[in-house]
Order: C-alpha cells, then sequence, then structure tokens
C-alpha cells in the first residue's frame, strides 16, 4: 500500500513538475559539487486535471534528505492556466518571461511580469497564469510538509479567469523582437513574441533544445546569417552544446552547401565568443 502511494506521487512530480513532488525515496545527501545538465532536465506537459490550456512544466531539483524544497519551471500560452490549488508551507514565484496574472480567493487577480518575485502564503487557496493574449513562464519553489506539496482543488472557471484585475507589471516584455524592430513595426513584434515564442515554440511536442536544432538547421540550410546569431544564442540557453552546433554546421555542408556551412561557422565563432 505504502509503495504505491509513493509510485502515485513520483509520477504525479514528473508530470506536474514541482507542483506535485514526493520526497525521493532513500534520497542521499552528498559533500559534493552537483551540476545537472539541461540536457537532463526534459520538459513535460501539465496534466489536464490540474491545467487549462497549454502547460510546459521542468522539474529542476527536488527535496533531499536534509532540505524540503524543490523547484521548477512552468510555461504558460496565452490563456493558460493553474487549477485552484494550495501548499502546505507556501511557494514562490519568479516570473522569467511574459505577463501573468495571480489570485488568491476571495481577492482580485493581479497582474505579474518579468523580475516580479510572487510570495504565496502558507495554505492559501490560489492559482497562476498566463494573461490571456502573452505566454508566461515562472521559476516556482515550494517546501514540502511531510512529503507533500501542494494540495489540487477545482479548475479556474473562464468566468473567474475574465473578472478584472488589479495592479501594473513592474516593467514591460523585454525580447529581441521588440528590441530590433518594435519601434517600427510593433505588431509584428507582438506576432513574434506572443504567435511564435509564445505559442509555437511553447508546444510540447518538441522540446526547447529540439526547436533550436531544427531552427538552426533551417536558417544554416537557407544561409540567413542575420537570423542566425540570435538563434544560435537562443540554443545555447536551451542546451544545444558548442560541439553539436559544429557538428550540424559540418552534416548541413553536404546538404546545404559548403558556403551557406563556411557563413554559419563565422555566426557559431562571434557567437560562443559572447
Amino acid at each position: 500500500m505504502i509503495s504505491g502511494i509513493m509510485e502515485t506521487a513520483v509520477v504525479a512530480g514528473l508530470a506536474a513538475l514541482t507542483l506535485v513532488v514526493a520526497v525521493p525515496a532513500g534520497a542521499q545527501d552528498t559533500t559534493n559539487l552537483q551540476v545537472t545538465r539541461a540536457d537532463n532536465l526534459p520538459w513535460r506537459s501539465g496534466p489536464a486535471e490540474h491545467f487549462t490550456g497549454e502547460v510546459r512544466v521542468r522539474r529542476l531539483f527536488d527535496s533531499t534528505t536534509s532540505t524540503r524544497a524543490s523547484g521548477g519551471i512552468v510555461t504558460f500560452a496565452a490563456g493558460a492556466r493553474t487549477a485552484w490549488h494550495t501548499h502546505p508551507r507556501g511557494q514562490i514565484l519568479i516570473v522569467t518571461e511574459g505577463l501573468g496574472r495571480v489570485q488568491l480567493w476571495g481577492e482580485p487577480a493581479q497582474v505579474i511580469g518579468v523580475g516580479d518575485v510572487v510570495r504565496i502564503p502558507a495554505g492559501m487557496k490560489h492559482w497562476h497564469g498566463a494573461s490571456p493574449d502573452q505566454a508566461m513562464s515562472h521559476i516556482a519553489v515550494q517546501e514540502h510538509l511531510n512529503g507533500r506539496v501542494v494540495q489540487w482543488g477545482e479548475q479556474v472557471t473562464a468566468a473567474q479567469y475574465a473578472l478584472p484585475v488589479t495592479g501594473v507589471a513592474s516593467q514591460p516584455r523585454p525580447t529581441l523582437a521588440r528590441d530590433m524592430y518594435g519601434d517600427i513595426a510593433p505588431k509584428l513584434a507582438q506576432l513574434t513574441d506572443d504567435v511564435l515564442y509564445g505559442d509555437v515554440w511553447a508546444r510540447p511536442g518538441l522540446s526547447p533544445r529540439d526547436r533550436s536544432l531544427v531552427t538552426v538547421s533551417a536558417l544554416i540550410a537557407m544561409n540567413r546569417p542575420d537570423q542566425l546569431g540570435s538563434h544560435m544564442g537562443r540554443a545555447r540557453n536551451n542546451g544545444v552544446t558548442e560541439d553539436e552546433l559544429i557538428e550540424t554546421i559540418t552534416h548541413l555542408a553536404f546538404y546545404a552547401g559548403w558556403p551557406s556551412a563556411v557563413t554559419a561557422i563565422g555566426v557559431a565563432r562571434e557567437v560562443f565568443k559572447r
């Protein structure tokens, strides 16, 4: 019976990132430095019973025998959100991308944006997610109590989600698209941010790392050095190594031609310097 409960808790943790994480059975602390590579931190879809809309979750770290905290990244497509829930020891959210909302039961929802830090009190019923027209990502950190970090409730209804919100995000969403052409083509910048990166890049069918490899390969083949530089930088942030990028260029030399490959090598050299 006990083993069945623990198995259920672990599966739920894998599906819902750090929002549902059990204490690892027999976990051992170590005095050695530990580095978990991005390649070993896969993205998973948020389960429909706990989320509305398209949500991706990435567990970053679990609690151990001597620590209570667990944490991870949750990415919400525009309009996506959690169900109502509580945390026995509370939760901290750090918004890393986009524009979102958070609401305590009985209070108006508040707008949250990049750089905002949200501290949710222990035992307080709440939800959080993206705004209706922008995606949102945040880091979530919480502590377990007797092996549990969350108690799930009912879904946030469309009527609840549509209620007026209070507050203004502390800063506008800084993006490469807005920096490059937001002043002259604001709608194109918005579509780039909200549709391309907020929707297409947020889909769970491919991990961000795999999407980066696809995009970089296409830009090399089409000989698009102006766009290739930023996407190589994004690829590095998404866990693609320098060796993998060089191997991609070398491989594509046979399909896209030597001139395209040589151009891509020059772009890679500048990106690696940065």
